[in-house]
């Protein structure tokens, strides 16, 4: 099998147990700094499905996002003091991670 569709399946599995994990209701309307947190996850989280969807493969203008995605999961998560908000965030900065990973890897 080849290191991209690892890397899709491994993404896959990650993304299987995110969507069962409920968002933090204690993170719902907020935002640190300019970042909101639910549009944080919808955005990191649409640029993630895009890339499972089309087996790997992500435009340049999601991938653009995804790295700012990123860089605001690495400013807000230590802000984080749930331990459920943490955790789903650092879940979510994975999963944007190994989809950068891979793109990073295939150039």
């Amino acid at each position: 099998m080849s290191e991209p569709s690892v890397q899709v399946q491994n993404a896959g599995r990650l993304w299987h147990e995110h969507l069962h994990t409920p968002f933090p209701a204690s993170l719902r309307g907020v935002e640190f700094g300019d970042t909101d947190m639910v549009l944080l996850d919808t955005e990191t989280a649409g640029c993630v499905i895009t890339w499972l969807d089309n087996g790997g493969v992500l435009d340049p203008e999601r991938t653009r996002i995804l790295q700012g995605c990123i860089e605001n999961l690495d400013r807000v998560i230590p802000q984080i003091t749930e331990l459920a908000g943490a955790q789903y965030y650092e879940r979510l900065r994975q999963l944007a991670l190994l989809v950068s990973r891979a793109l990073s890897s295939t150039k």
